[in-house]
């Protein structure tokens, strides 16, 4: 059930990623630097995809993915199309690890050390999901600093959840 839990909240921020990604009216803001904000939304969504493609794809799904975090942090003027495809690409590493692991992998040791540390997979897996919701809000707040528009791209809604349940 932990399993289960993780991986629909980690697919619901990357598909709010691109919901936020598809709000920008105009595609070149999506790469527009902000004075005090170190990267565009194009450069976090890009990050995210390579970070979890690398992490739970490559790492725990033995995906084959070669990660260029170089990459992730330089390429520059890709459409909102190419974003969501690379989105995508992220979630169907998700997919694709999440239907393969089990509860007791939560317990094991993450395969690869991380900062000179090996967290159990379980804990880093709610890592990444943080770090992905962290970066979600960056790209909100990226998209309302650039176009001027307060909106919401409707991401994060408790409605969202899997286990939710009208009353």
């Amino acid at each position: 059930m932990f399993i289960e839990h993780i991986h629909h909240i980690m697919v619901r921020e990357l598909e709010g990623m691109k919901r936020e990604i598809l709000a920008y009216q105009d595609e070149a803001d999506i790469w527009r630097s902000v004075p005090g904000l170190p990267n565009t939304a194009g450069t976090i969504a890009l990050h995210v995809s390579g970070c979890l493609q690398h992490f739970v794809g490559a790492q725990l799904g033995k995906s084959g993915f070669i990660r260029d975090r170089e990459a992730e942090f330089s390429r520059r003027a890709l459409s909102a199309a190419d974003i969501v495809e690379d989105l995508d690409e992220a979630i169907g590493a998700v997919d694709a690890t999440f239907a393969g692991l089990e509860e007791g992998a939560m317990n094991r040791p993450f395969p690869q050390e991380i900062a000179g540390v090996r967290p159990t997979a379980g804990e880093y897996l709610v890592h990444l999901v943080a770090h992905t919701a962290y970066h979600l809000g960056q790209i909100d707040y990226h998209r309302r600093c650039v176009t001027g528009d307060s909106s919401t791209a409707g991401v994060l809604s408790p409605r969202d959840l899997k286990s939710a349940a009208t009353s």
